[in-house]
């Protein structure tokens, strides 16, 4: 009997081959969604030329509408083997749903009370992190009674995934006010250098260590983080970290990035995420003239960048319509 082939009112039982007495379990949804794939682009990869080949594998069978993957992988010239997965879909609820059953059982198998499974989510502005983020933490809290209370009963079913927003560890104002150019440095505020990655890297190196941290948040109100105002503890299974530059290879952020368990980016098209930035600044009061100009001196910079540590991601996630 064919895995993937099998009947809708089997779906939900387990069932056996014709040619083995073990059981097997059909795929879920994040089995479904999640395929390794190969992307378009040939590049280096730690002084290594990497090419996309082709191979050949049985495509599985398209369930409720979503789009499934062939398996592809990468060749990589000096020996090393590195498998990429997209999730892509129809809807973002269903990649919500698909990434939040993919987490679940990793964190709940964790023998370790402290341990933490830790995400570091990246991607432009305008592509969705913040909503992808609380969406699948969200989930994940719904689902951790019905699928983990064997592994862990300590932990209430609203605490099991936090998430942890990179806005936190933006500089203060009075310190770009301090800086060469105040006026250049408050007109780029979001662009790398305008960040404290050693604050986030110290704050990611205690939760590891120690299992709890008390980290900063933004008032977007004042326009300054606030200290010590997000508490993540034993009782936090998943933590999500969501940021521009979490992916990035240079200085500290490359540090930053070897934290994580697993590197997700969301992959939008550049203009899509321009132009829900452009709504996103005139919805906060500013003149339609002031964020365009934002747009194009700060922003679009900003994506540009962020676009190029696309590579260093081990899941890509497709952006849909939030519309949608």
């Amino acid at each position: 009997m064919d895995l993937f082939s099998s009947s809708s009112a089997a779906s939900s039982c387990l069932f056996r081959t014709s040619t083995s007495n073990k059981l097997f379990r059909p795929p879920s949804l994040s089995e479904k969604l999640l395929q390794p794939k190969k992307t378009n682009l040939n590049y280096f990869d730690g002084g290594c030329y990497v090419s996309p080949v082709r191979r050949t594998f049985s495509p599985a069978i398209h369930h409720t509408g979503l789009q499934i993957h062939k398996k592809k992988h990468f060749q990589i010239f000096c020996g090393k083997q590195r498998e990429v997965s997209v999730i892509e879909a129809g809807c973002m609820e269903e990649i919500y749903d698909a990434l939040a059953e993919r987490l679940v059982p990793t964190a709940a198998a964790a023998s370790n009370s402290n341990y933490k499974h830790i995400v570091g989510l990246a991607g432009p502005p305008g592509a969705g992190k913040s909503t992808l983020a609380s969406e699948v933490a969200q989930r994940i809290n719904k689902l951790w009674p019905q699928k983990c209370i064997s592994f862990d009963s300590q932990v209430e079913p609203s605490e099991a995934a936090i998430v942890l927003p990179m806005d936190g560890f933006h500089l203060y104002r009075h310190q770009l006010d301090a800086m060469k150019d105040p006026e250049e440095a408050h007109a780029r505020r979001g662009a790398p250098w305008t960040f404290d990655p050693e604050q986030l890297l110290r704050c990611l190196k205690t939760l590891r260590d120690q299992g709890s941290v008390y980290a900063p948040s933004f008032d977007h109100g004042v326009g300054d983080p606030v200290e010590d105002d997000i508490f993540i503890d034993v009782r936090h299974k998943v933590v999500i970290v969501e940021g521009n530059y979490l992916l990035l290879e240079e200085d500290v952020w490359k540090d930053i990035s070897s934290i994580f368990d697993e590197k997700w980016f969301i992959d939008v098209d550049i203009e899509i995420a321009m132009e829900r930035v452009l709504k996103r600044h005139t919805s906060t009061g500013k003149l339609p003239g002031v964020a365009k100009w934002r747009v194009d001196y700060n922003d679009r910079p900003n994506a540009e960048l962020i676009m190029k540590s696309k590579r260093n991601a081990d899941l890509i996630v497709k952006s849909v319509d939030l519309s949608r």
